[in-house]
């Protein structure tokens, strides 16, 4: 009896032991996302910090409005080359070795940043700042869809955006903070306290394991295997993510076709249907003009009637406060309820709300009222970007891909994504002054009412897929 007890317990132990073990897997996959998504804080920083530092600069350096509009849009274009290089890149270093270089040019990029004395150097600096954000913006979510079992995939992935509006508003809070110091220090310094933290998440990357679909590709099967028991939420789990890679990595490809060739120029009939979701996601997530609202959203608050600095600089913060809590509605639910349900309400509610500011500002004179009607319907555009189409498009985009095509899918998705970020920030200010401000919310009103139709018609929901069955989802 004494013996089958034994035998019973050491028969249970490993039951037990694997109710225990599930949750430090998944905080451990929960920490390795959490890492790589916090590069994208600097990205965010970076990004907005010129809303309210061109205030400052335009003083200091003596700055044209059409020069403050280029540079404030010129890394979204400059970003186009790191981001078309990322996918070589990362398949070569890997995804965790592309990471740690990125954060090498964030450091570089903010170092001269603070240090510009002309609009050619600050040029310069956004450049070698724009090499480093394009790397995370492609490779970070690239990571996190790779390192996340398929049950917790849609919140760790979103992590990245949460960061991006960590940073974002840190960004408005270092303007709001700063704002009183002299015009020559003030910016400088508001980009100066971007040059520490990438050493630390260098550092911190180098800590985290590699992606264990890049090891399966690179051979090594056994290193593939460790990193998926600890990321996976069963050790079933983990060998079933290992032969699914296996699988994919082994299957045979049509000789002579390289990876762009097969992405681009001839695509399978899935491939091709991947690749319209993914740019038109990525594409119609920029058109909707929420870059305009992140950088001149001061401009926005002027026209409506608000002409104190400390106010609209107060304004800012809030748009970054809405932005960064409401993102986290794609945290809890993009797993439950998921992908086309939370990017067709968001897309709609950024149509509506950015409808009723454009009627805000063409209606009457400017005025305590519609300042404050001005201020909620950005709020609400803010919001309801935030709830969908903030985060989803790179984790769609990182989820549908085949993993032969995955990093320069994302890359290319990115590209677009970038491009179409950079027209609307270097055009705002122009095309205001030809078919006025209320008219370029009109129109982006209208772009994002066609994304809610095209979610609705091209996507399918890849909820608790795994990656390697989107090949037949999009087959179908």
């Amino acid at each position: 009896m004494a013996h089958d007890g034994a035998a019973d317990e050491a028969n249970t132990a490993p039951l037990l032991a694997s109710k225990t073990e599930k949750p430090r897997r998944n905080m451990y996959a929960f920490g390795c996302a959490t890492l790589a998504s916090m590069t994208t804080i600097l990205m965010g920083y970076n990004l907005a910090l010129m809303s309210g530092a061109q205030l400052f600069i335009r003083e200091d350096l003596g700055l044209t409005d059409e020069q403050v509009e280029v540079l404030a849009g010129s890394m979204n274009v400059y970003m186009l080359v790191s981001i078309l290089a990322a996918g070589w890149t990362a398949d070569l270093l890997g995804r965790r070795g592309t990471l740690v270089l990125a954060n090498g040019f964030l450091m570089a990029g903010a170092l001269a940043m603070s240090l510009g004395g002309s609009y050619a150097a600050l040029m310069a600096a956004r450049f070698v700042t724009s090499i480093g954000v394009g790397f995370a913006l492609v490779v970070a979510p690239v990571y996190n869809a790779e390192i996340s079992p398929a049950s917790v995939r849609g919140v760790l992935s979103s992590l990245l955006d949460i960061f991006v509006n960590v940073g974002i508003l840190l960004s408005y809070v270092s303007n709001y903070a700063l704002a009183g110091l002299p015009v020559h220090i003030g910016w400088r310094v508001m980009y100066a306290i971007g040059v520490l933290p990438p050493v630390f998440l260098a550092a911190g990357v180098l800590c985290m394991p590699e992606s264990p679909r890049w090891l399966a590709m690179r051979g090594r099967q056994a290193d593939a295997r460790a990193v998926l028991v600890r990321t996976s939420d069963t050790a079933a789990e983990a060998e079933l993510r290992l032969e699914e890679i296996k699988r994919v990595v082994e299957a045979p490809q049509d000789a002579g076709v390289g990876v762009w060739r097969e992405l681009i120029f001839q695509p399978s009939a899935m491939v091709r249907r991947i690749l319209v979701c993914v740019v038109g996601l990525n594409f119609l997530q920029q058109a909707a003009g929420i870059d305009a609202i992140l950088l001149y959203g001061p401009l926005v608050f002027k026209k409506a009637g608000m002409s104190s600095s400390h106010a609209i600089l107060g304004a800012t913060i809030a748009i970054g406060v809405v932005k960064t809590c409401f993102i986290l509605v794609v945290s809890f639910f993009s797993d439950r309820v998921g992908r086309r349900p939370l990017l067709m309400a968001s897309s709609g509610g950024v149509a509506v709300s950015l409808a009723a500011l454009a009627l805000t500002l063409c209606v009457g004179e400017p005025s305590p009222v519609s300042a404050a009607a001005c201020v909620t319907f950005v709020l609400a555009s803010v919001a309801a970007f935030s709830v969908g189409f903030g985060s989803l498009p790179s984790t769609v985009s990182a989820e549908i891909m085949p993993l032969r095509l995955r990093a320069q899918g994302a890359s290319l998705g990115m590209a677009v994504n970038r491009l179409t970020c950079g027209l609307v920030s270097m055009s705002f200010i122009s095309l205001s002054a030809w078919i006025t401000m209320p008219g370029c919310f009109f129109l982006y009103a209208g772009l994002a009412a066609t994304a809610c139709v095209f979610v609705f018609v091209r996507l399918p929901e890849t909820r608790g897929r795994s990656l390697e069955d989107m090949d037949a989802l999009f087959s179908k």
